[in-house]
């Protein structure tokens, strides 16, 4: 996709930080880090989000998901760390490429997480029905 950011990182036209890569996953530092090691684990392959990609590349980049946070614990002493991914603008996706963010968690490091909100009154039960239907 010609105006996407990160098809112009694997096309060498904007310059990224990278960390490894395979034939198929690209993973790279995010120039904008919640954490020190804050890393991006994106598809060779330009897709826009979850819904977009087939299953079997979504596999393939889940599994150097789990490379990129064994390193950050091994190799950056990461005491736990935060995996997520964003779809859609009310999400926070900003790149549309489908992309997993693995953030190293350290002592003391400020990063806040969403607010929870909670359920109100029989909205469970209806959650419940729409989604086991």
């Amino acid at each position: 996709m010609k105006d996407c950011v990160f098809c112009k990182i694997l096309d060498g036209q904007i310059l990224a930080h990278k960390i490894y890569e395979t034939d198929d996953v690209f993973v790279f530092l995010d120039i904008d880090p919640y954490t020190r090691g804050h890393s991006l684990v994106i598809p060779k392959k330009h897709y826009q989000d979850v819904f977009d990609i087939p299953a079997d590349e979504l596999q393939k980049l889940i599994v150097e998901v789990q490379k990129v946070a064994k390193l950050q614990k091994d190799k950056l002493g990461a005491e736990a760390i935060n995996i997520f991914q964003r779809n859609g603008i009310m999400a926070g996706q900003g790149v549309d490429h489908v992309h997993f963010h693995v953030v190293p968690r350290y002592v003391n490091d400020m990063v806040k997480m969403l607010p929870r909100g909670g359920y109100k009154g029989k909205d469970f039960e209806k959650v419940i029905g729409l989604l086991t239907n």
